[in-house]
């Protein structure tokens, strides 16, 4: 690796710090350099909070270096006003002569837009460094605006043999679960590092998961159930005010409340595509 790509590669590191905290807004890491030494640090931490360039700037004690520094970033600077001001319009305040990215944001709210800033301002962008590392690091952001489509893991668990259940007892609690208490607790993380868990309807009977991350500190998952005809009896987990549900059918028997959500969709016609592009909606 050259200089700019171990300091790239740092950037992913600090990016990966917010993983569990910034959806929908990407995860993305900045580090400073004067004399190829870093004087600063920051990621973006939380949705709505500052992003990753300010935090970096802030990190640095002696802002008149900052006119001889290097800003490396993942992702393109933003250029324009959301939650936050445009991170473009601070680093061109901070005279900042070269700045080095990553990925061009693919949000067409930005993308190229920001880049053109700071070319407009004399600044020297470089772009492109370590990109395909940064967009799997950040491949949910990237899927859902290139895609236009949410990010989708598959999980499951099975046994040594190959099953993916046993025999059920009713009387016996916990009869159906295979795997052990590390697991449980892993799977818990996963849970916080997604925006939504889905099952279906006779995992939700025969299961009656809670769908919450209760084994690792984090955000709780949207919970969206398939049940085409409302069939589900209403002291199920899914339907505690723990987390929020959004129920996926073909009917509208119940209201909303104030976490449990419906979404009506026609189940006979291209139905993975209508749910997806209900997920996008959504955000």
């Amino acid at each position: 690796m050259n200089f700019d790509q171990k300091i790239i590669f740092r950037c992913i590191e600090l990016a990966k710090s917010g993983l569990r905290n910034t959806s929908p807004n990407p995860i993305v890491g900045c580090v400073i350099t004067y004399n190829n030494k870093i004087i600063g640090e920051g990621y973006h931490q939380k949705y709505g909070e500052a992003h990753a360039e300010v935090n970096a700037i802030n990190s640095v004690k002696n802002k008149e270096l900052l006119k001889n520094s290097t800003l490396y970033v993942t992702l393109e600077p933003c250029s324009h006003f959301g939650k936050t001001p445009p991170c473009t319009d601070l680093i061109v305040k901070m005279g900042f002569p070269r700045v080095v990215i990553s990925c061009i944001d693919p949000n067409p709210q930005v993308s190229g837009k920001g880049i053109k800033i700071l070319q407009n301002a004399g600044i020297e962008v470089i772009t492109g460094v370590l990109k395909k590392e940064y967009e799997w690091e950040n491949r949910r952001f990237f899927t859902f605006h290139n895609k236009k489509r949410p990010y989708i893991i598959l999980k499951w668990a099975k046994t040594l043999d190959g099953f993916i259940d046993v025999i059920r007892n009713n009387n016996v609690p916990n009869i159906n679960w295979i795997t052990n208490e590390t697991c449980k607790t892993l799977v818990h993380k996963w849970r916080t590092e997604e925006q939504a868990i889905l099952i279906g309807t006779t995992t939700a009977i025969n299961d009656n998961p809670e769908l919450t991350a209760r084994n690792y500190n984090g955000n709780n998952p949207l919970r969206i159930v398939i049940d085409k005809n409302l069939l589900l009896p209403k002291n199920l987990k899914i339907f505690t005010n723990t987390a929020n549900t959004l129920m996926i059918t073909e009917k509208s028997k119940y209201t909303n409340t104030n976490n449990i959500k419906h979404c009506i969709l026609n189940f006979d016609n291209n139905f993975e595509e209508s749910l997806l592009n209900e997920l996008y909606k959504l955000n």
